[in-house]
């Protein structure tokens, strides 16, 4: 095991469960690191959703307390284990773990690591792995999606469906993005999507089924949840992929399983972060090939706004309150 010497790191910790206000930033020590490990000087973390809901006790995963938020970070490496075998102190690397992140050191397992290339900032890195990450592993493994297919992105305004509309696009597809504002679709539209479809004002089924002469979407990407579940896989095509991302409404759908078989169609869990555990190898795939999008200017991601850690609690009431246009990054 190695100790980085003996001054304390801040950190964010969630001490109790509750909202972002309650967050606190205290001096821990450097992490221990194990001999299978990689010690990360974090230079920027990015939040998500799922941060507004772990520190309330209300995601599907709840880690001891104290613990700090923040899954994703990119930083350069400081030290690693007797048997590390791919990385060495000073590397730029990106990662991801489920939590942890929001502090200024982080001690994460290799695979839980990749490289990033120098032509890229931390902050834009940051905000890559789990929104980006789960949209081409949906399509890529789960959807098998071809050139050519059309897509429809439901709530395509969140950081989950900006993402999936942005990696459709550049996979060849044909994107409908489906949003609650004209605001929200006008977004969408400058990040690629070809056709905009307001659900408060239109009907989601018959509208998708009129934007492809009736034979209905091939792959649907739903990191919502809630009442339009039913209608966006009733306007899915014969042997349609409809996939389950997440429940951002807060509501789980109950949908009719006959039309499953009538339409032939197939209904896909999305379960990023225990796939990535499963198949590491296929996560570093993904990443190399989000890395070169952005290298080739193919992938822009946008990012809303760049907090220092001591405002962490502002920057995760702006992603509760859905006002977020991009990726919230915070820097330790």
């Amino acid at each position: 095991m190695f100790r980085l010497g003996v001054t304390p790191l801040k950190a964010c910790l969630c001490s109790s469960y509750g909202p972002p206000d309650t967050l606190q930033i205290e001096d821990i020590p450097v992490p221990v690191l194990g001999d299978e490990e990689v010690l990360v000087r974090v230079s920027a973390c990015g939040l998500n959703f799922a941060d507004t809901l772990i520190i309330q006790g209300r995601y599907q995963f709840k880690p001891d307390l104290p613990f700090s938020p923040g899954g994703e970070f990119a930083g350069v490496v400081e030290a690693v284990g007797g048997r590390v075998d791919y990385a060495s102190p000073g590397d730029r690397v990106m990662g991801y773990q489920r939590w942890g992140a929001a502090r200024q050191f982080v001690a994460a397992g290799e695979d839980d690591i990749v490289p990033l290339p120098e032509d890229i900032s931390f902050e834009t890195a940051a905000g890559l792995t789990v929104t980006y990450g789960t949209a081409i592993h949906a399509f890529r493994d789960r959807a098998n999606l071809q050139p050519g297919e059309v897509v429809a992105v439901l709530g395509a305004s969140g950081g989950a469906g900006q993402a999936a509309v942005e990696i459709a696009r550049l996979m060849g597809a044909t994107v409908i993005a489906c949003a609650s504002s004209s605001e929200k679709l006008c977004h969408a539209r400058t990040l690629g999507a070809h056709h905009l479809v307001d659900y408060t004002t239109q009907p989601l089924k018959e509208t998708l089924k009129a934007l492809t002469h009736g034979a209905g979407v091939d792959v649907v990407y739903d990191p919502v949840g809630g009442e339009l579940a039913e209608q966006a896989l009733r306007a899915t095509s014969w042997e349609g992929r409809y996939l389950v991302v997440g429940f951002a409404s807060g509501e789980i759908p109950q949908v009719p399983f006959n039309l499953i078989m009538l339409k032939g169609c197939d209904v896909r869990g999305v379960f990023w972060g225990e796939a990535l555990a499963r198949d590491p190898l296929g996560h570093r795939e993904n990443m190399a090939r989000l890395l070169k999008w952005v290298q080739t200017g193919r992938l822009k991601p946008s990012t809303h706004a760049v907090y220092p850690l001591d405002k962490i609690a502002e920057a995760l009431n702006e992603i509760a309150e859905r006002k977020v246009r991009g990726k919230v990054i915070v820097t330790p």
